[in-house]
């Protein structure tokens, strides 16, 4: 993952592509702010699949900043957010839908047996583990409650 940002930086300085080059810039100092805060003995980088939660947590802000800008009349700055969210979401896996999620949760509840809200955590981490990056979190433990009931 790291290698492939790199590339992205080399490629957007050359092709002088600014916004894609700030955008990456910002993805990198992010995970570098994540290594130097999970840094532990034997641990000096953090790993892909958390470099895939640095990236979905930066769309979520940007998510909320275009939302802001929007109601406040600022659609330069809302524009300049969406083109962000995008440039990011270029390094994730491509998320599942609504529909795949619910069918997942349906089975991940079959597989390990969860019979009530007690067990979601169990489901929750399943998923995570097998789906990192791939689903919005949120969105999944709703939908796990909502079949949990």
């Amino acid at each position: 993952m790291r290698d492939t940002l790199s590339q992205a930086m080399k490629d957007a300085m050359k092709a002088k592509d600014t916004r894609r080059l700030a955008t990456v810039r910002l993805i990198m100092a992010a995970i570098k702010d994540r290594d130097i805060a999970m840094r532990a003995p034997g641990h000096e980088q953090i790993s892909d699949e958390d470099i895939l939660q640095v990236l979905a947590k930066m769309i979520k802000q940007r998510e909320e900043s275009t939302k802001i800008y929007a109601e406040n009349g600022r659609a330069d700055l809302a524009d300049q957010e969406r083109e962000e969210m995008e440039i990011i979401r270029s390094f994730m896996p491509e998320q599942l839908s609504d529909e795949k999620v619910r069918e997942i949760c349906a089975g991940v509840i079959a597989e390990t047996g969860a019979a009530g809200l007690r067990d979601m955590g169990k489901c929750v981490a399943l998923l995570k583990e097998r789906y990192p990056g791939q689903m919005d979190f949120g969105k999944a433990s709703a939908i796990l409650k909502e079949l949990l009931k």
